[in-house]
């Protein structure tokens, strides 16, 4: 690890200054940053320590949604009773990711910007990386590439988002609310992370200096009817291969609204709206589920390791629809 400056910020003014400056990373949870700085991934030359700044609140808004601060830790968003009765995906979602120890540190605004979890990413040893050394290569096109995307890449980085708050986040319409010294602003989060582009290491919205202060969500119809599966190598402490959003809001047993979100699969959380339209109008008991799940993975691209989760991803769409049905 290299030499950094160490700052502990008094107020959000101060964190947004010191961050504005060139090599300047926020610090949180650190769950993320902190093991990329020991494997020599990252090398901030100042961390702005954000942990003390009253950020951590989760609060119903007027308009009957909820606004969750950037540092709620995972866990006590999870578990919250506000989280836990209006919006049950979140909270499934959120239980999925990690271990208890790790959801206890991490905070909701880290989880939004964790890094992918490619291997050539993670290893300086690849010198091949455009999100690390943007112009070297993309390792990953020719290497093993099985946990990789099947939607949304390009011939400059096939790196999937490693997040399971993000997709329920996506499924349920949230907006993330970001401050700067110019003001603050709201962008949806299925806009917040680029896909990769020929700029991949450029990966969400955020200007230099912008501070994440909150993820609103709006009121929600989606408590009763709603899934998220996570299909892993193993039963825990693993990322997806393929993880699954759903979300219906069911009137008079018709389906008026649908969600489906999916991860492990793009640069960033994977709206399937082909699929959505598909279900609404359908009778709950008998949609057409397996047409939705056969739309959902339209499109796909597969690689020459990954091509198990075209299926993969279209069997787990279906399955979450029916755990979502009852």
């Amino acid at each position: 690890m290299l030499p950094f400056s160490y700052t502990r910020a008094a107020d959000g003014d101060a964190a947004i200054a010191a961050g504005a400056l060139p090599g300047a990373k926020f610090l949180a949870g650190g769950t993320n940053l902190v093991d990329l700085m020991k494997g020599g991934v990252e090398a901030p030359q100042a961390l702005i320590d954000i942990s003390r700044l009253p950020l951590a609140g989760i609060s119903a808004l007027q308009q009957g949604g909820v606004r969750i601060g950037a540092l709620a830790r995972n866990s006590d968003t999870a578990d919250h009773p506000v989280i836990r009765s209006r919006y049950p995906l979140l909270s499934r979602a959120l239980l999925s990711g990690a271990t208890p120890q790790l959801r206890n540190a991490a905070t909701v605004g880290g989880n939004i910007l964790q890094r992918t979890r490619c291997h050539y990413f993670y290893d300086p040893g690849f010198q091949m990386c455009n999100k690390r050394n943007p112009g070297s290569g993309c390792a990953a096109l020719e290497g093993h590439n099985r946990m990789h995307a099947l939607f949304g890449a390009s011939a400059h980085c096939v790196a999937t988002h490693p997040s399971d708050m993000c997709v329920a986040l996506s499924a349920l319409d949230a907006l993330v609310r970001l401050r700067s010294a110019a003001g603050e602003r709201a962008v949806a989060m299925l806009d917040f992370h680029r896909l990769p582009g020929d700029e991949p290491h450029i990966e969400t919205r955020l200007v230099p200096g912008e501070l994440i202060v909150s993820v609103d969500l709006p009121a929600s119809s989606f408590v009763k009817h709603c899934a998220y599966l996570k299909v892993r190598d193993r039963a825990s402490f693993a990322f997806a291969l393929v993880s699954v959003a759903i979300a219906l809001d069911v009137r008079e047993g018709l389906i008026h609204e649908a969600r489906i979100a999916m991860g492990g699969v793009a640069h960033k959380p994977w709206r399937a709206f082909g699929a959505e339209q598909l279900l609404v109008g359908a009778p709950v008991d008998a949609a057409p589920f397996a047409e939705a799940a056969g739309a959902a993975v339209e499109g796909a691209r597969a690689l020459k390791h990954n091509a198990f989760k075209i299926d993969l991803a279209r069997r787990a769409v279906l399955r979450a629809l029916r755990i979502a049905q009852s």
